[in-house]
């Protein structure tokens, strides 16, 4: 049976509703495929990434470490920024030796008598690292013509008879030559008391007038010296050789410790003479060590 319809009044037939009219899909001939999850990396490719991670973490550690490291640092300690050398020798610690039972020592208060009881040879100032030792003078006993012969010879003479009068006990010395060629010789007199081993220190640079050294016809006070590290109760007096030197400068200082007195003598041929640095350190120390 067919569906009729009806005319409006201008002979129009109207026409069907939308949802009346149904057209049949033509179904998909290629259908797109469905999703597929992304493609995981080979495994080499995660193994390289996690080592790269790691060693970027260990470096990143070691740069830390070591920024840490600098910075807690002395700046001598570190290489390319080490404060350059003042041209001190490197002398090994030095200690006091020990005194005979009950004995006090030099300035303290049980001692106003300033007498050194210990063994002489132990207050020689050791020699610094790098020294040749003379075996002359090894840091035992010698006699006064060997103290003696560091003076010119036109004054050993009369020399010779004030030390003999000053009634010295014991000559002790130690020397040594460091690899620059500089030579280094110390004596220590030790006498009966303070008063004779100061009237021998004013025989030798009493009134202005000082006895030459062999080597150095006219001497000057040393005008660096500031008597740094001087020891209460001593006395130091350090003289340098005038111009025009010698075949060797010689540098040459006495510290008068009570009933002792020492003899500093350093001098270095060619044309690089004697620095004053390391000869007014090994002056300083041999100071303490006596007081």
């Amino acid at each position: 049976m067919t569906e009729q319809t009806t005319a409006t009044p201008d002979g129009t037939v109207p026409a069907a509703p939308a949802e009346a009219i149904s057209v049949p899909q033509a179904p998909e001939l290629f259908p797109d495929p469905a999703p597929s999850p992304a493609p995981k990396p080979p495994r080499r490719v995660l193994r390289a990434v996690a080592r790269w991670t790691a060693a970027a973490v260990v470096l990143g550690g070691l740069g830390a470490g070591t920024a840490f490291g600098i910075t807690s640092m002395e700046r001598t300690d570190v290489p390319g920024l080490a404060t350059e050398s003042d041209g001190r020798w490197d002398y090994p610690e030095l200690g006091l030796p020990a005194l005979p039972a009950g004995s006090p020592r030099p300035y303290s208060d049980g001692n106003v008598a300033e007498i050194h009881h210990a063994d002489l040879r132990r207050l020689l100032l050791p020699a610094p690292a790098g020294a040749v030792v003379d075996k002359k003078l090894d840091g035992g006993w010698v006699s006064t013509e060997q103290y003696l012969s560091e003076y010119a010879k036109s004054s050993r003479s009369d020399l010779a008879q004030t030390l003999k009068d000053s009634a010295p006990r014991h000559v002790a010395a130690r020397g040594w030559t460091m690899p620059d060629g500089t030579s280094t010789r110390i004596y220590l007199v030790r006498f009966n008391s303070t008063a004779f081993a100061q009237a021998f220190m004013d025989s030798i640079a009493g009134s202005g007038s000082e006895v030459s050294l062999a080597g150095a016809p006219e001497t000057v006070l040393d005008e660096g010296w500031s008597g740094a590290g001087k020891v209460a109760g001593t006395s130091s007096y350090v003289y340098d050789e005038a111009k025009p030197y010698g075949e060797a400068r010689v540098r040459h200082g006495y510290v008068v410790a009570g009933d002792t007195l020492a003899l500093v003598v350093q001098s270095r041929k060619g044309e690089e003479s004697t620095r004053s640095v390391p000869f007014h350190q090994t002056v300083i120390l041999q100071n303490q060590l006596l007081g």
